[in-house]
């Protein structure tokens, strides 16, 4: 079997007998209207658009609920197109990964070109700035990670790349929210017509962040002559082109080579992965897991497909912040966050070997139900004790998600002041006595232990990367297992400083707690164990 427009159709039986799903309606079709008159162009087509995104489209394809389907747009090499997308017809196979370890499979075909926007194809430009001049385009969507639309560096000061294009104006535009601000100049100049711009990436207020560095751009353009007023007028004129926030949730890891292996034994030709020139994997598959959410800010201002058929919830923009809100302070990202450093200091593999952990479940599940669930307020859309029941009982239990601690460790420092401060935040906000939460001061005692690169039977682990691990590692100089050092005067620095945390946790009512427990770890071999298992027991 091929993965390619000829392989689904003259090897239909065989596909079948494989229990892999084809598309139930006319590619040719879809693609010939697609390109004619676009409804959806989408920017960062990776792993979570191909198992998520692209899969949404398709289900409402497969329902006869729309008539085409979307183009995605590059903005950097086009290794990609040339090695996957190309040699396979913009087709993927789709993966699902269910807690049983069983599969689901299918063949997503919603994805009907992909354009490369990165100055080496002229063509190419000139169709995506057509796409943007057609009156029929309802919205733009974007997985570019929160870095893509960022205009400056860590320092504060704009980076090269966009002083490039401030100064060379929309005809030479590289950076991806030029590209994005260049075609919507395009749909200015050929009728200011309506459009949604959608973030779909894994951050918060992502609409008003993409809106944000458009916005700059045009003003700098603008500013050097390249563009007029009126075109700022009408980027900033949110009934006609709106910047809808949105709250994502799927785990979507890396190519796992044990797939690319069933795939093959399945009889499923070139499937392999590859690794590209910035070190990254891709594959003419996804693999992911079966539960998803996408909730949007509904404000869709030249309309748009009816995506709640296939499952997407749309509310106002309070209710996605509260529904984001759930899910990074409460019930996920903290839960995962906190099996994270346990997890490699314990010495495990997968995330989903730790949910047999009897320590690390209770403790999942009272930074969970019984400390978390007290302060979040509910989105009504979605119910924040089901989701965190799906979370511990579905999702993080999936052994057959590739998902380990090393990856999840990565960046804590960026990940605690909303994971954790957010919390003890509310605590105080609503009048809550903080003296009494025992997993959350666990959590942040086991992140500083597993910031010593020494597991619980004293034998060094490499630290996964993060921004501020010197800095940290250098406050905890000197602290060894059983050591007599004078704890307080090291951690103090670290669990005082409100810009890590979002708050002093000395002032939270939770240092001192911290400072207790992570003693209790360092005191000797096996101490993080026993330390889990007089609290938690």
């Amino acid at each position: 079997m091929k993965v390619t427009l000829k392989g689904i159709e003259q090897d239909k039986s065989a596909f079948e007998k494989a229990s892999i799903a084809l598309p139930e309606y006319s590619v040719f079709d879809v693609k010939k209207k697609a390109l004619e008159h676009p409804i959806w162009l989408h920017m960062g087509a990776g792993n979570i658009y191909h198992a998520f995104i692209a899969s949404v489209q398709q289900e409402l394809l497969n329902k006869n609920l729309t008539d085409r389907g979307i183009v995605t747009l590059s903005t950097r090499s086009g290794e990609t197109r040339e090695k996957i997308e190309g040699p396979h017809d913009n087709l993927v196979l789709s993966v699902t990964l269910l807690p049983d370890s069983s599969t689901s499979m299918q063949i997503i075909a919603s994805t009907v070109d992909d354009l490369l926007l990165n100055g080496e194809d002229s063509s190419d430009e000139f169709r995506a700035k057509e796409m943007f001049r057609d009156k029929s385009l309802q919205l733009m969507s974007f997985t570019i990670t929160e870095k893509g639309y960022s205009l400056k560096g860590i320092d504060g000061a704009f980076t090269s790349l966009a002083l490039e294009d401030f100064k060379n104006g929309p005809a030479k535009a590289r950076h991806g929210m030029s590209i994005t601000c260049a075609l919507l100049y395009e749909r200015y100049l050929a009728g200011q017509y309506p459009i949604s711009l959608v973030s779909m990436d894994n951050c918060s207020n992502n609409g008003t962040i993409l809106q944000r560095s458009v916005v700059t751009i045009a003003e700098k353009w603008v500013e050097n002559g390249f563009c007029e007023k009126g075109f700022l007028d009408y980027l900033k004129n949110e009934s006609v082109v709106a910047f809808p926030c949105s709250m994502i949730d799927k785990i979507t890891p890396r190519p796992d080579p044990e797939i690319e292996k069933m795939l093959k034994d399945l009889g499923v030709e070139d499937m392999e992965s590859i690794k590209t020139s910035k070190g990254t994997f891709i594959a003419p598959f996804v693999n992911a897991e079966k539960p998803q959410y996408l909730v949007i800010e509904d404000r869709f201002p030249n309309g748009r497909p009816p995506l709640e058929k296939a499952g997407v919830l749309f509310t106002n923009k309070k209710g996605v912040e509260l529904c984001e809100r759930m899910k990074v302070t409460t019930c996920l990202n903290p839960l995962h966050t906190a099996l994270a450093v346990y997890g490699c200091v314990l010495g495990y593999k997968k995330i989903a070997d730790e949910m047999n952990d009897r320590e690390l479940v209770s403790l999942v599940k009272k930074l969970g139900y019984d400390e978390g669930l007290k302060v979040v307020e509910d989105p009504k859309i979605l119910n924040p004790e089901d989701f965190l029941s799906e979370v511990i009982e579905q999702r993080l239990v999936n052994r057959a998600l590739p998902d380990t601690p090393q990856r999840i460790a990565t960046d804590t420092s960026q990940k605690v002041p909303v994971r954790f401060g957010e919390t003890l935040k509310s605590y105080k906000r609503l009048g809550l006595d903080t003296s009494k939460l025992i997993a959350l001061p666990l959590a942040i005692a086991g992140w500083l232990r597993y910031l010593l690169g020494v597991d619980d039977e004293g034998r060094e682990f490499n630290l996964s990367d993060d921004p501020q691990l010197e800095t940290l590692k250098h406050y905890l100089e000197g602290i060894t297992l059983g050591t007599s050092a004078d704890i307080s005067s090291k951690l103090r620095p670290i669990l005082s400083n409100n810009v890590l945390f979002g708050v002093d946790l000395y002032a939270a009512g939770v240092g001192e707690r911290i400072e207790t427990l992570f003693s209790e770890e360092i005191s000797s071999i096996g101490a993080v164990r026993k330390t889990l298992k007089k609290y938690l027991s």
